[in-house]
């Protein structure tokens, strides 16, 4: 297939298609940039006697029809129609977005061509276009093809982890690439290109051949033949993976280089796709996307009527990375400002709206998944970034009785710095973060409860804060939300006050600084809130549980950061905690609230204006103090899960019209303090484990895909079980379980046998009364390791893992008194865990840095 790149204009002039004789009107004083660099020269070329104006055709299979456009200036010029079998636009890097096809009319399929018209102002004296057209457009509307990406197919298909490449040598470009020479045409010459091209020095610290691996992935090749890039994508998403084995070689040297290259900041990009693919990706759906795929940081690039147009179904992805690679430096095509997302791309729908109709927005947040599903290119290779919220992730705590935010910063070996301590308000119950001066480092914003303030910390991008700034809001928040309320591209905060029963809006100015306070009143005592689009006018509403009037105020944004007057349902006694989906599948948003003094869940489905239906209560367990919703049963239908304080969980399945199955309950021991979800064994279903701290047991309850789960197998742990966490300890692509059990100091593993089934557990020392206990791997062997909080010795044990489910003697060090969780994340960016221990007793917040090596600096504490 062959392509024509098309070039927008820098101020954003319209765009046309010419298809089927109807054209637009075009701005006569603008003129066409170069096009197609790598197309055949059998192109047809249209230019105006004053100004160049360029139509790029190929000629395969076309039929010319003449028509004449009027443009603006009044000048006429007679210009071939074409249409031929395939449609496919190029920017200034033709290889963009995977060679997708875009079908820019609704009544032609993706086996026509059309005719892309375009204007750019001639200020562009190197032929680069001013913004970057990017095929970030997937055509999934007609027959699918090599070339096609097809993102249907990503979340349809079972595909097996990429796994085996790295076993590989690293080899020189050329004999990488000698294994393919059968497989892509011409490869050899475009190999020697990608070398010619790669500077002695190439930035990042690759290679030569390094960089030139990444190099040779943008080029086009020249038509009739498939690119490189394009014959790679289509076998990464098929369901053999042997089909891969030409490319381990390749896959070696190329993965290498991206991983060598900095994870971008936690960021928003996009890509589209011209069909409704919203009935397939229900809020809670778990996606993941098998090739690389390149993706815009430019919404604007997508609102042009090149790419999705404005007639036919549509869908947007709005994809929050965490581990994308920006390629510029490397790329055949040096203007280019892609970024670019690893094979194995894990995410989970967050929330999807209709803005305009056919028009589908799906907002996609990237995760670390549980399991692997690429291979490290080489041992110490890191695919994600160390836990990261924005530009730089860091430990923030908010002390309730020391009036601060404590940050710990973490230096990448699993070790922290000391602690720095920021005061803020009084009696702080809740943090939040975002970048409130768009200067992309991250702030920090905290609810003080008892003196009615926000303090707001602007990030030095360091891990240090600004001295705080206080804002009056009401009495006693008690939470804190970040969003942009006024639609000016600047973060907004939101506070619930318990005590006076209103909700606080603080208008953001884009440099840190907040406006004064706006109140809106809503039920009485507010103890959490929501933002969400709940009528559709892609204007952010607000929505609160108010827990002493057993109500849930919904109050509508007007988009200029003022809302409406509240409307308040009714729901169940107590409210503790709402949350936001579409339960229904009719792509508005529903609300569904946990009720902690009559043991339910209310459910109130929206009408898609702002309105909720009356609430539909459903019995679960003895006081739910939070809701979870997911799909636990396979069937793109959002099921609801809430925990109770007695020894049982409660599962309601969602029938995908708003209503939910009477709940199915499951024993899991007595006292269950920790509850969490894994497959276990290996079938693609969601399964639970509990640890239940009466019986000195682990309950294990596999699903069965449906929604239901199997009658509990019981393990035998240590004494009094306060916590469960999973891992594969032993590297057998199986998890494992870890208990930290209280009464006799000790972690107990289970190895899993991928059946879901556990062997008996080995048992290993840690400090007195272990709380909480976490994995991760601390001394970057690629070995699980696990590491407790020990809450009467005031200690954290970690213990070295030796890959085969065991684990080396415990080391121990010194934290605050009274531990009672601890966490691990790289808080000082240098791609080493360090660990966190939040000390119950003295509040404060202990931070120990890692040395890369599986040892911890000494303990720095933050009040």
């Amino acid at each position: 297939m062959r392509t024509s790149r098309v070039l927008k204009s820098k101020n954003k002039k319209v765009v046309t298609t010419l298809s089927h004789l109807m054209v637009r009107s075009m701005t006569a004083s603008l003129e066409m940039s170069r096009c197609h660099r790598w197309s055949s020269a059998k192109q047809k070329k249209v230019k105006d006697h004053k100004k160049k104006r360029r139509v790029v055709v190929t000629d395969d299979d076309v039929r010319h029809e003449q028509t004449a456009i009027t443009l603006d200036d009044g000048e006429t010029t007679d210009r071939p129609q074409v249409t031929s079998k395939d449609i496919a636009i190029h920017t200034d890097s033709p290889r963009k977005f995977d060679r997708l096809h875009i079908n820019l009319n609704a009544e032609e399929t993706v086996d026509q061509r059309q005719v892309i018209v375009a204007a750019a102002e001639d200020d562009n004296t190197l032929g680069d276009s001013i913004t970057r057209n990017r095929r970030v457009v997937e055509d999934v509307t007609g027959k699918q093809n090599l070339t096609t990406t097809n993102i249907i197919n990503d979340i349809k298909m079972n595909l097996g982890p990429i796994v085996g490449y790295a076993e590989e040598r690293l080899l020189p470009l050329s004999k990488a690439c000698a294994p393919l020479t059968n497989i892509i045409p011409d490869l050899s010459v475009y190999v020697q290109m990608a070398l010619d091209e790669t500077p002695e020095e190439p930035p990042d610290g690759l290679t030569i051949d390094e960089s030139a691996a990444i190099r040779l992935y943008t080029i086009e090749w020249e038509g009739p033949h498939r690119s490189l890039y394009s014959i790679l994508n289509y076998t990464l998403k098929t369901a053999d993976r042997e089909d891969l084995r030409p490319y381990f070689k390749y896959l070696k040297l190329f993965l290498t280089a991206l991983v060598k290259l900095p994870c971008v900041p936690q960021l928003t990009i996009w890509r589209g796709v011209t069909k409704d693919l919203s009935a397939d990706f229900p809020p809670g759906t778990l996606v993941t996307w098998w090739a690389f795929s390149s993706c815009t940081t430019a919404l604007t690039v997508l609102e042009n009527n090149i790419y999705l147009g404005n007639r036919g179904e549509r869908t947007l992805f709005s994809v929050e990375a965490i581990n994308g690679r920006t390629i510029q430096a490397h790329s055949h095509f040096v203007t280019e400002d892609e970024i670019l997302l690893l094979p194995g791309t894990h995410m989970v729908v967050q929330s999807q709206f209709t803005p305009a109709p056919d028009l589908h927005i799906i907002h996609l947040k990237q995760i670390i998944p549980e399991e692997m599903l690429l291979e490290p290119p080489f041992e110490g290779a890191y695919l994600y970034p160390k836990i990261k919220n924005d530009k730089q992730l860091d430990v923030a705590v908010a002390s309730f009785d020391d009036n601060d935010v404590v940050m710990l910063l973490g230096k990448g070996d699993g070790t922290f710095q000391t602690q720095m301590t920021y005061a803020v308000g009084s009696d702080t119950l809740s943090v939040t973060s975002g970048d409130f001066n768009n200067d992309n480092k991250l702030d920090l914003a905290a609810a003080n409860w008892n003196n009615n303030t926000v303090s707001v910390l602007l990030g030095k991008g360091d891990g240090t804060f600004q001295t705080q700034m206080n804002y009056t809001v009401g009495s006693g928040p008690f939470s804190v939300i970040a969003g942009d309320f006024n639609n000016d591209d600047k973060l907004d905060l939101a506070a619930a006050n318990s005590n006076d029963n209103t909700l606080s809006v603080l208008l953001g100015n884009g440099d840190g600084t907040f406006q004064i306070q706006m109140n809106y009143t809503v039920g009485s005592g507010p103890l959490s809130v929501i933002a969400g689009d709940f009528n559709n006018d892609s204007k952010l509403d607000l929505a609160a549980a108010n827990v002493n009037d057993n109500t849930l105020s919904v109050l509508l944004g007007n988009g200029d950061g003022t809302f409406q007057i509240q409307m308040n349902y009714t729901v169940g006694s107590g409210p503790f905690s709402v949350i936001a989906g579409d339960f229904n599948n009719d792509n508005k948003l529903d609300l569904a609230a946990a009720n902690s003094n009559d043991n339910t869940l209310s459910v109130l489905l929206g009408n898609g204006d702002g309105t909720f239906q009356i609430q539909m209560n459903y019995t679960v367990g003895i006081s739910p103090s939070s809701v979870i919703a997911a799909d636990f049963n396979n069937d793109n239908k959002l099921d609801l899960t809430a925990p109770s304080v007695r020894t049982k969980v409660s599962v309601l399945l969602g029938n995908g019209d708003g209503t939910f199955q009477t709940q199915m309950t499951y024993p899991i021991g007595s006292y269950s303090y920790s509850v969490i979800a894994g497959d276990f064994n290996n079938d693609d279903k969601l399964d639970l484990a509990a640890a239940n701290g009466a019986d000195n047991t682990v309950s294990v309850l596999l699903g069965e895909g449906n929604g239901a789960f199997l009658p509990q197998w019981i393990y035998a742990v240590g004494r009094r079980p306060s916590f469960v966490t999973s891992g594969d300890f032993n590297n057998d692509n199986k998890l494992d379980l870890a208990t930290a059990n209280y009464d006799d100091n000790t972690v107990s593993v289970l190895l899993g046998n991928g059946d879901g089934t556990f062997q008996t557990q080995n048992n290993h020392t840690v400090g007195i009364s272990p709380s909480s206990v976490i994995s991760g791997d601390f001394n970057n062997d690629n070995k699980l390791d696990l590491a407790t909080a020990n809450s009467d010795d005031n200690t954290v044990s970690v213990l070295l893992g030796k890959g085969d489910g065991t684990f080396q003697t415990q080391n121990n060090y010194t934290v605050g008194i009274s531990p009672s969780s601890v966490i691990a994340g790289d808080f000082n960016n240098d791609s080493k865990l360090d660990l966190a221990a939040a000390n119950s007793n003295d509040n404060t917040l202990s931070v120990l840095l890692g040395n890369g090596d599986g040892t911890f600096q000494i303990q720095m504490n933050y009040t």
